[in-house]
């Protein structure tokens, strides 16, 4: 069946407003971080894909640069199988680099004619505009605003996220776009206009590529409206940008544009360095200014130098440094850092990391030096060939290029949205830097077909790969997350009595439900015994019935991933309401070696050993330990207390 140019853009159309709707979800859902919000995203990225696949398209090639990150996918994949301790997180991990080579795919290979891929660009403009404006809304009317009737947490107040929790995101949004809007706010306006678009040739393949054949090379200039409405969206974008008070993304876009000056085409050395040094001049002229009259700004800078750099981060950059040295050809697994990481805890840190804030650093820990070497041969690759891109195609590059240096910060590849906005972005740009030349044996430049067998075969393999094992997978997650969420609030509060009741009467379903969705699901296994153990305190009757539960639920956890403390600390209590004290003994013993500087871990201990009147000195000799740890340790405190005066203990 034959198609002419204008069926074939119609379906890439279709592509791009699939693409877009899929990112504005996303981003509006707290950029995608949450995991029912990643179930659904999983099932609508799969429906692009097999639209991609199943729509009518070229019988020519796929773009070589998408084949590139397939090694790395086949890897992660066996990573997961066969080397990281924590399955059900890893499998997580591994989708969500599928997701982003698939959009990254998609682009790269389904919207090739100009004006979709200036649709799609303009389409991920305005999702920045409007994550801009909800920025703009936090920090003139709500600072503790954030999106799903939720609430910042304190230690952002006064920096706006926009649609995302962490405002460090909002800023990675905004410098991926800032350029390329620069370069079509800035550029000349064209006069007048040719078929196809002036610079745009048509290949064989019948799709369009910057100067292939067409009048005048270069990208089509942008009529005067376009340049008006450009420069709007970049004013509202820089917007955000301040507003976000990120030092490591206003580092990171600083050095992008002092940058790109040395990589421009057809310049001498000397021209080269003379306009770097000018960027830089005009980018410290401007971070003076900034400094000078936006007090937030001058206060975080001024919290750097009091503190000589980063506080924190050198923390997880090490852990995860430790984690690639025990590991370094495979390393500990995909998902595994936040597991692997209590190891390498060391005392007074009490935060709880998830993942390495360093992009590079996370997966050299995850994936060993055969994961990052895959990963890095690709990446370079691919910026070989697109190195000599010009006009908006540079433009877009510094976007990458700022993004990829902030990643060395922070952790904006396990952000759905960001993730996803940044594949789109680098599909335009590879697809306008490295063209795709024409196929040879594509004779006839009109005739189109549908999807062949192979084709199909992928897209339905997509879909139920998708809808029956990872979207699950999500589902179940997010039952679990919700219900421990509840049981972490009803700690703060210290709810008890009725109210405990009333609460745990809710969760302990919730957790029978995650573990029937995804019996891989160890942390839901922990957190059902949890609840159990927590039931025994509304039900004392029940305390040995419950005790061989939660010994059984986590015994499960504990098959799942051995080296997480956390399950080990439910074996041992379940064993305990059993009355199986040294039994109990030697779960906790175990729950220490895997995390010695958590205070968890020796609060209880204390209360295990509280238990027993004879080791009343050595249950205070782990509280004060508890307690040097983490001072503010509540539990810990009144454990102390009780101990101290002789009051009695009970499970």
């Amino acid at each position: 069946m034959s198609f002419d140019r204008a069926s074939l853009r119609m379906w890439e159309w279709v592509r791009v407003a699939a693409l877009a709707a899929l990112l504005a979800w996303t981003t509006a859902s707290l950029g995608g971080y949450l995991a029912g919000t990643r179930g659904v995203a999983a099932m609508l990225t799969a429906g692009l894909l097999a639209i991609h696949l199943l729509a009518p398209g070229p019988s020519g090639r796929t773009h070589p640069g998408g084949w590139l990150w397939i090694p790395f996918l086949l890897y992660a994949a066996v990573n997961v199988a066969w080397v990281t301790p924590v399955g059900w997180l890893g499998w997580m991990d591994w989708w969500e680099w599928v997701q982003t080579a698939a959009i990254y795919w998609v682009v790269l290979n389904g919207v090739r004619s100009g004006g979709p891929r200036r649709g799609l660009l303009w389409c991920l403009a305005a999702i920045g505009t409007g994550a801009s404006v909800l920025a703009c809304y936090q920090h003139w009317f709500r600072p503790d605003w954030l999106m799903l009737h939720r609430t910042q947490l304190p230690q952002f107040i006064g920096r706006s996220g926009g649609p995302f929790g962490i405002p460090n995101s909002l800023a990675a949004l905004m410098m991926l776009l800032m350029p390329s809007m620069a370069a079509i706010a800035f550029a000349r306006a064209r006069l007048s206009s040719a078929r196809g678009g002036p610079g745009e040739g048509v290949t064989r393949s019948g799709f369009s590529v910057p100067g292939a054949g067409g009048r005048r090379e270069g990208p089509p200039r942008p009529r005067v409206a376009q340049r008006i409405a450009a420069a709007a969206v970049l004013v509202v974008l820089a917007v955000g940008f301040v507003f976000a008070f990120s030092r490591g993304a206003w580092i990171a876009f600083a050095g992008a544009l002092a940058l790109q000056p040395l990589f421009a085409r057809g310049r001498s050395v000397g021209r080269r360095l003379l306009h770097a040094a000018a960027l830089v001049a005009l980018i410290a002229g401007a971070g003076v200014a900034l400094y000078s009259t936006v007090p937030l700004m001058k206060e975080r800078f001024d919290l750097l130098v009091r503190q000589a750099g980063e506080k924190t981060r050198p923390v997880m950059w090490r852990g995860a440094w430790e984690i690639f040295k025990e590991h370094p050809w495979f390393g500990g697994g995909a998902g595994a850092y936040d597991i692997l990481f209590e190891a390498h805890r060391p005392e007074g840190y009490r935060d709880e990391p998830v993942w390495a804030h360093n992009d590079y650093l996370n997966t050299l820990a995850d994936y060993g030096g055969a994961g990052f070497a895959l990963l890095a041969a690709a990446s370079v690759v691919t910026i070989v060939r697109c190195r000599a891109g010009a006009g908006r195609s540079a433009a877009l590059g510094i976007g990458i290029l700022a993004f990829a240096l902030q990643l060395l910060m922070d952790f904006h590849l396990k952000i759905p949205a960001l993730a996803m906005a940044f594949a789109a972005l680098s599909g335009l740009w590879v697809g306008g830097a490295w063209p795709l030349a024409p196929d040879p044996s594509d004779t006839s430049p009109a005739s189109r077909r549908f999807a062949g067998p192979f084709q199909a075969a992928v897209a339905l393999a997509a879909i139920a790969l998708v809808g029956g094992w990872i979207f699950p997978r999500f589902q179940a997650e997010h039952v679990r997350w919700a219900a421990r969420e509840k049981i972490d609030r009803m700690a703060v509060l210290g709810t008890t009595g009725d109210a405990e009741r009333r609460v745990l009467a809710v969760v302990r379903p919730q957790f029978s439900m995650a573990v029937a969705r995804d019996p891989s699901n160890g942390q839901a296994w922990s957190d059902s015994a949890y609840a159990d153990s927590l039931w025994a305190l509304v039900e004392p009757s029940l305390t040995g019935e419950l005790g061989r539960q939660v010994a059984a639920e986590a015994d499960r956890a504990i098959a799942l991933c051995a080296v997480n403390p956390e399950f080990w600390v439910r074996k041992g209590t379940g064993l305990d309401m059993q009355a199986r004290w040294a039994d109990g003994g030697d779960c906790f013993a175990r729950a220490l070696e895997l995390g010695p500087a958590r205070a968890g871990m020796w609060y209880y201990e204390a209360y295990h050993l509280s238990l027993d009147p004879a080791e009343k000195d050595s249950a205070l000799a782990a509280l004060s330990f508890c307690l040097r740890l983490d001072p503010g340790f509540g539990a810990a405190q009144s454990l102390r207390q009780r101990l101290a005066t002789g009051s009695p203990v009970n499970h």
